[in-house]
C-alpha cells in the first residue's frame, strides 16, 4: 500500500484568521473601517458564536450563514468590530415608544417595591431594544454591511489557510505512523506463522505425554484436536481485516470530503482487530508488536480528533 507521495487532503479544525476592510461614505470624507477575527478549535459538530456591534445585531443569522458555507466542523468564534472616522453619527436611533414603555415599567416596579431611588439612564440602556439600527437601505448601512461581508470572507480565507497548513502537518504524522504499523504487522505475520508451528509441536508433545496409551486416543483424533487448538491461535483473519481497514483509512484521507468522523470510526475498528490479535497470541514478541501498534493507534486517535 502506498503511504507517500499522495496529495494532502486533511484539514485541521484549529486556526485563526483576520480580515480588514475600509470604505468611504460618499463624498463626506467619513470612513468606515471593519475588522473581523475568526478562530476555530475542534468540535464534533459545527458550533458558531458571533459577536457583532449593536448596529449589526439584525445581521447575525446572515453572518452565521457566511461561515456555514465555508466550514463544515469546528467550534467557530467570529468577532466583528467597526471604527467610524470623520462622523459623529452612529447608525442607531432611539426607539422612543419602547424607551418610554420601559421607563413606565421601571417606575411601576419602584412604586410596588417601595424603592426611593431615582431611575437612571443606565437602567434604561440595559434594555438593548430601545436602540434600533439605521435602515438597511441607507448608504452608510449598505456600505457597512458590504465591508463586513468582505472582511468575513478574508478572515475565513486566512483561517482556512491555517487549517489546511496544520492539516498537512497532521497528515504527514499520520502517514508516518501508518508506515510504522505496516512494518509491525508484517513482522507480526512472520512471527505468528513461526509461533503457530512451534505451538502446534508443543501441544502435540504435551498431549502425547498425557495419553501414552495409544488405545485411549486415536492418532487421527489427536491430530484433529491439536489442529483445532492451533486454529484458535491463528491471527490471519485479524491481519487481513486490519490491512483492509488501513486501506479504507488511506482512501478516506485522500477523498474530497471531510474525513474526520470516518477516520475516527476506522481507527476504532483497527484497534478492535489489534486487541483480538493480542488476546490470541502466546508469543511475547508478537505481543510486544501489538502493544506498539496500539500506542500508534492511540496517538493517531488524538490527531484525528482535530481533523475536520
Amino acid at each position: 500500500m502506498a503511504l507517500c507521495g499522495l496529495p494532502t487532503m486533511l484539514i485541521s479544525m484549529t486556526g485563526f484568521g483576520r480580515g480588514e476592510r475600509t470604505g468611504a461614505i460618499g463624498n463626506t470624507g467619513a470612513t468606515i473601517a471593519v475588522s473581523v477575527e475568526a478562530r476555530s478549535v475542534n468540535s464534533r459538530f459545527i458550533e458558531i458564536a458571533v459577536r457583532l456591534p449593536r448596529t449589526l445585531s439584525e445581521r447575525e443569522l446572515e453572518c452565521r450563514e457566511l461561515i456555514r458555507k465555508r466550514l463544515e466542523r469546528g467550534k467557530i468564534s467570529l468577532n466583528v468590530s467597526i471604527d467610524r472616522q470623520g462622523t459623529e453619527d452612529i447608525p442607531l436611533h432611539v426607539n422612543e415608544p419602547v424607551a418610554k414603555a420601559y421607563f413606565k415599567l421601571l417606575d411601576q416596579l419602584r412604586t410596588a417595591t417601595g424603592l426611593t431611588a431615582e431611575i437612571q439612564l443606565r437602567d434604561l440602556t440595559a434594555f438593548g431594544d430601545i436602540f434600533t439600527a439605521e435602515e438597511r437601505g441607507s448608504e452608510a448601512a449598505a456600505l457597512e454591511w458590504e465591508l463586513v461581508q468582505a472582511a468575513i470572507d478574508d478572515a475565513i480565507e486566512q483561517l482556512n489557510a491555517m487549517r489546511r497548513s496544520e492539516g498537512g502537518e497532521l497528515e504527514r504524522d499520520i502517514r508516518a505512523r501508518l508506515a510504522t504499523m505496516e512494518a509491525r504487522t508484517n513482522d507480526i505475520e512472520r512471527m505468528a506463522a513461526l509461533a503457530a508451528q512451534e505451538e502446534y509441536e508443543k501441544l502435540k508433545e504435551r498431549i502425547l505425554e498425557l495419553t501414552k496409551d495409544t488405545q485411549v486416543l486415536a492418532e487421527q483424533r489427536l491430530e484433529l484436536e491439536i489442529a483445532m487448538i492451533a486454529e484458535h491461535l491463528d491471527i490471519t483473519e485479524e491481519l487481513v481485516r486490519f490491512r483492509s481497514h488501513v486501506k479504507f483509512f488511506l482512501e478516506a484521507m485522500d477523498g474530497p470530503d471531510a474525513a474526520g468522523r470516518k477516520l475516527n470510526f476506522i481507527l476504532q475498528e483497527m484497534n478492535r482487530e489489534v486487541n483480538t490479535m493480542g488476546s490470541k497470541t502466546n508469543s511475547a514478541d508478537v505481543a510486544h508488536h501489538v502493544v506498539s501498534i496500539k500506542e500508534e493507534l492511540e496517538k493517531m486517535r488524538e490527531q484525528v480528533q482535530n481533523i475536520e
